[in-house]
C-alpha cells in the first residue's frame, strides 16, 4: 500500500476529481503567503460537499499551516472539518505533541545530518507514544493510516509545492524509520520510479498535477493515481 495526498485543493472540482481518481488526502493551503492559499471557511465547504458525495469511503482532508499558533490550528481543524494537520514551517515539537494524535510534521532537509537531527527532535517515541494511547481509545481511523513525517525538496524562499525533486538518499533513509510521505517533484511520469527508489509510506503531489498554480490538470491527477497503483500491483506481483 502507498497512500497518495494530492495538495493544493482550491476548488470543488479539482477535489471531485482527486477523489474519484482513488486519492487517499487532499491537502488544503492555509498559509496566506502561498498561491494555492485557501481560509478555513472555503475548505470547509469543500470538505463537507466531498463528504456528502463520498461519504466514509472519501480521502481524509489535510489543513498544512507554516508556523501558526497551536490555538489557530485548532480553531481552523474546527472550521474547516480537517481529519489531519501538517505542520509545514519552524514548528517545535512540543507544538506537534499538542496536536496529536492527527498531525505530522513536514521536514526540508539539505543533508542527512539536518534529516537525523530533524528526526530525532519531531519524531520521538513519546510523540508515538501519545499517538498510539489516543487512538487506542478513538474509534476513528487507525493512526497507522497516518504519516509521521513528510519530506520535501529544500528551498530558500518557499516553503513547499515548488516542483523540485526531493534527495533521494535522505527520504530512502526516513523511509527505512517512519512512515513517510514523500513530496518535491512528483510527476505522474516520475511517481513509480520515486517509489521504487524510497519506498515511502505515501506520496504527496502539487505542482506535478496542476495545469496553473491553484488549478489542477484532471487527466494529470488521474494519471498519478494510476501510475502509483500500477506500481504498487506490479511490486505485488514480483
Amino acid at each position: 500500500m502507498v497512500y497518495v495526498k494530492i495538495c493544493g485543493i482550491t476548488n470543488l472540482e479539482d477535489a471531485r476529481c482527486a477523489a474519484e481518481a482513488g486519492a487517499d488526502f487532499l491537502g488544503f493551503i492555509f498559509y496566506p503567503s502561498s498561491s494555492r492559499y485557501v481560509t478555513p471557511e472555503q475548505a470547509g465547504e469543500i470538505i463537507q460537499a466531498i463528504r456528502t458525495e463520498f461519504g466514509d469511503a472519501g480521502p481524509r482532508c489535510v489543513g498544512v499551516f507554516v508556523d501558526e499558533p497551536v490555538n489557530a490550528v485548532r480553531a481552523a481543524i474546527k472550521t474547516a472539518g480537517l481529519d489531519l494537520v501538517q505542520l509545514h514551517g519552524a514548528e517545535s515539537s512540543a507544538e506537534v505533541a499538542a496536536l496529536a494524535p492527527y498531525t505530522f510534521k513536514a521536514l526540508r532537509p539539505q543533508t542527512l545530518a539536518e534529516a537525523q537531527a530533524a528526526l530525532a527532535q519531531y519524531f520521538p517515541q513519546r510523540i508515538e507514544r501519545i499517538q498510539t494511547e489516543i487512538s487506542s481509545v478513538q474509534s476513528a481511523k487507525s493512526v497507522e493510516s497516518v504519516p509521521q513525517l513528510l519530506v520535501d525538496a529544500y528551498h530558500p524562499q518557499e516553503k513547499g509545492g515548488t516542483g523540485l525533486v526531493a534527495d533521494v538518499e535522505i527520504a530512502r533513509w526516513l523511509a527505512e524509520r517512519c512512515r513517510l510521505l514523500l513530496a518535491g517533484g512528483l510527476t505522474p511520469e516520475n511517481v513509480a520510479d520515486a517509489i521504487a527508489q524510497v519506498r515511502p509510506w505515501g506520496v504527496d503531489v502539487s505542482s506535478g498535477v496542476e495545469a496553473v498554480k491553484g488549478k489542477k490538470d484532471h487527466a494529470k491527477v488521474r494519471a498519478f493515481v494510476t501510475a502509483v497503483k500500477n506500481r504498487i500491483e506490479q511490486v505485488n506481483n514480483e
